[in-house]
């Protein structure tokens, strides 16, 4: 390989026919389609089980049950996203998805059956029973076990695990890679290839309070908004309604499949309240529940509300959902006789990378899928479980396109990349960095949270800034990557949510409860060079995109 001689340190260049950063569902997916075409290189920060994908509990939904049918779950899904989804990507996301599954199921993935069918459960905003599960409450990282099998029979994938994509590489406007740095010797990389797929995962990390795993830092999204891609509904972040809450312990997710089964609501006055808020009552979209326990914690004085499954009996509990009765039981509290403290936290992106129908960014050479994309398919508010389907169904339409970028012309030199040429005179510690990361993530919870004003937005707003200019001397590890990558997210995130002037799905202002005219119909938009003014975008047909 030739070397390249850098201010940091010595770098070397990996050539590739496709590169995809992440490794989650929606990641492996893509890996497994490219394979058919050419050699895939695939980087992810730790090991394979450290993503998203991995921890997602509640299942996947998708249209496979005899009561059910596709028109049913493209219904579902545009109104859970407040008439602001794509109505093209959503109708592929519901067409798409059997296929998808079926693939898997020959893989070898095993969904929980009753009597030798699939067993389908119900969660909130869905009017039928499509929600498959696999190990009672272990199905993402059932998928990404049967898609991992399956890429590990690939002669031309390369698994390139503990390192961290720094910088998407990008000349002539276009994405010829990234620069990346090895986890464990402190090596910078450049891997170059006609077409990257960002699989990044979300950024939950933003939030004091969240479902994610540490992981989680927004990192595919930063970058891309660092290259010049575009950012699409960076306001729209839900909060799932019920995480564990013990100070002792970190935010766990407590899967909406509780309530689907027959979960109560109850605050600290043993009152059930979510007949007050919605007609579904625990069954009611996720932005009104996570809303109305808020409310409800506010009014009892109280820094939780109890979900209570007690009712449903010992033994279901425990088969039905092993991996949070033996969590719960880890922290003291057996959730066959006690109540379970819970709060909202973070939990899930609708916005992201914008993208068209096939995975295409508006930067030539990029594609992205899964949570770091905005496909359009979720709009306000993402519809439970539809999470895992999108990352199946537009992690292989990303995959496909991509596999036509081929170039026949030279590649770049990359010992202009801008980054390679930069000072080595960064004087903030890792302490002072990782006090950034707390003080932003207690920022964004308290200020840009579940309940926004415009007055705490503009705030925040100030307060990244300053935040941003400190870290152009982060030290080149992965904390100091992460953060910086935090920060600038954060800082769309809020820009976005000051600009949107109303309420609507998961983004909630205090200061404008309401849908005011038509503005609340609009996409927000966030790029480089207009940061400073978030700009919008009439319609909720995605507009075409740049692939190759």
């Amino acid at each position: 390989m030739p070397s390249i001689v850098t201010s940091h340190h010595s770098s070397h260049v990996i050539s590739t026919d496709f590169l995809i950063l992440g490794a989650g569902v929606a990641g492996l997916r893509a890996a497994i389609e490219l394979s058919r075409h050419g050699r895939v290189t695939m980087v992810a920060k730790g090991g394979p089980q450290d993503n998203n994908s991995f921890y997602a509990q509640g299942g996947v939904a998708v249209a496979l049950s005899e009561e059910d049918d596709v028109v049913l779950h493209l219904a579902d899904t545009l109104k859970a996203g407040h008439q602001l989804c794509s109505r093209p990507a959503t109708k592929i996301l519901v067409e798409e998805g059997p296929s998808r599954i079926h693939e898997l199921i020959e893989w070898g993935a095993k969904f929980d059956t009753v009597d030798g069918k699939l067993a389908f459960t119900r969660e909130g905003a869905h009017s039928r029973h499509r929600v498959l599960r696999a190990g009672g409450d272990a199905t993402g990282s059932e998928m990404v076990r049967a898609l991992s099998v399956k890429a590990q029979t690939l002669n031309n994938l390369t698994w390139m695990g503990n390192h961290v994509a720094v910088e998407l590489f990008i000349q002539d406007g276009r994405c010829w890679g990234a620069l990346i740095l090895d986890e464990l010797s402190g090596h910078l990389k450049i891997v170059c290839a006609p077409a990257t797929i960002l699989v990044t995962g979300g950024a939950g990390q933003v939030y004091a309070r969240t479902t994610n795993p540490p992981n989680a830092t927004g990192d595919g999204i930063a970058m891309a908004f660092r290259a010049g891609a575009m950012l699409e509904d960076m306001e729209f972040v839900q909060f799932h309604p019920t995480a564990l809450y013990l100070p002792s312990s970190p935010p766990f997710l407590l899967s909406e499949t509780l309530r689907g089964e027959g979960g109560i609501l109850r605050n600290n006055r043993c009152e059930r309240f979510m007949k007050t808020y919605h007609r579904s009552q625990e069954l009611a979209p996720r932005d009104i529940v996570s809303r109305a326990i808020w409310t409800e914690m506010q009014r009892t004085k109280a820094r939780h509300v109890y979900l209570d499954v007690t009712h449903l009996g010992a033994t279901f509990l425990k088969e039905r959902f092993p991996t949070i009765y033996s969590t719960c039981l880890r922290y003291d509290i057996d959730i066959t006789e006690e109540w379970i403290p819970v709060s909202p936290s973070a939990h899930y992106f609708m916005g992201g990378v914008k993208t068209d129908l096939h995975g295409a960014s508006t930067l030539p050479g990029l594609f992205a899928a899964g949570e770091v994309a905005c496909s359009g398919v979720h709009g306000a508010n993402r519809l439970a479980s539809n999470s895992l389907l999108e990352g199946l169904v537009f992690g292989y339409r990303a995959a496909q396109t991509a596999s036509t970028c081929w170039t026949t012309g030279s590649y770049p030199n990359f010992s202009d990349f801008p980054l390679l040429r930069k000072s080595t005179g960064r004087k903030m510690s890792t302490q002072d960095v990782e006090k950034i990361r707390n003080s932003l993530r207690r920022l964004m919870w308290s200020k840009v949270g579940l309940v926004r004003t415009g007055n705490s937005l503009k705030k925040a707003v100030d307060q990244i800034q300053q935040w941003s200019q400190k870290l152009s001397a982060a030290p080149w590890n992965r904390p100091g990557l992460e953060t910086r990558n935090m920060v600038l997210v954060g800082q769309c995130i809020a820009k976005s949510a000051l600009w949107r002037a109303n309420s609507v799905g998961a983004h909630f202002r205090e200061d404008f409860p309401f849908y005011k005219g038509l503005a609340w119909k609009t996409h927000s938009h966030c790029q480089q060079e207009n940061l400073s003014k978030v700009t919008e975008a009439t319609g909720t047909t995605p507009q075409k995109s740049t692939r190759c």
